[in-house]
């Protein structure tokens, strides 16, 4: 295996945890057998960027220029490749993603890739308030012809509960919060569920609920990134 020749340069901290599972996971999808096989990767790691689904609603300051600045100084640094293991601020990046310096792989692209492999016929998706709203995960999965089904409110305020409880480290609590979650979906519908907020997969790992059943936007970002890498498409 003839190791990366491109740096990928990760703005993380969006949140803590995401992001470590997020790096966690590019060890372990890297088709690589001895330290030098993987990939150079920069991380910058900003937990302080401003909450990107108050920023949606109104309710704080952007974080557009903390992204900028911060994506900027990645690709200073010498990254070729750009990541954000984070759903919300990817409605922000989208406003100035033309001007990067050097290509995003794309969490919602990516996404939505896997989706249509899970389930051609479809998946639930749960996410942040901002990223529902936002319609970031509807309008690629319409251009694709593909069917998302979107929850109710109790689904919507479970999933915000989830979250929460992720990033204050409470994941066996998060894990029976996804339970309900799953409970409730799969009474309607049997498909997969995207979990399109970082949070959310660490959150359905914490569950009981099969593995195969859902689709992780942490593992779908981290699996187009070492393509990129590696080249193997």
């Amino acid at each position: 295996m003839t190791r990366p020749e491109k740096i990928l340069g990760v703005y993380g901290g969006m949140g803590p945890a995401a992001s470590a599972e997020f790096m966690r996971l590019l060890a372990a999808m890297a088709p690589a057998k001895m330290d030098q096989e993987h990939p150079v990767v920069y991380l910058y790691s900003n937990a302080q960027t401003p909450d990107r689904t108050d920023a949606f609603f109104g309710r704080g300051e952007s974080p557009e220029n903390a992204l900028r600045e911060g994506l900027d100084r990645l690709c200073d640094w010498g990254a070729d490749l750009l990541a954000v293991p984070c759903n919300t601020a990817h409605i922000f990046i989208d406003r100035f993603r033309s001007e990067l310096k050097r290509p995003l792989v794309h969490i919602v692209e990516a996404t939505i890739d896997d989706a249509v492999r899970s389930s051609p016929e479809g998946c639930w998706i749960i996410a942040t308030g901002a990223t529902l709203a936002s319609g970031i995960y509807t309008d690629e999965a319409k251009r694709r012809g593909y069917t998302l089904f979107g929850v109710d409110d109790a689904v919507r305020d479970l999933a915000t509960e989830a979250i929460r409880l992720v990033k204050a480290g409470e994941l066996k609590a998060s894990g029976a919060v996804m339970d309900e979650i799953g409970e409730r979906l799969w009474s309607i519908r049997r498909v997969p569920i995207v979990t399109a907020c970082t949070e959310l997969p660490l959150a359905y790992d914490a569950s009981s609920l099969p593995p195969e059943m859902g689709v992780s936007s942490l593992k779908s970002l981290s699996r187009a990134c070492i393509e990129a890498l590696y080249k193997l498409n």
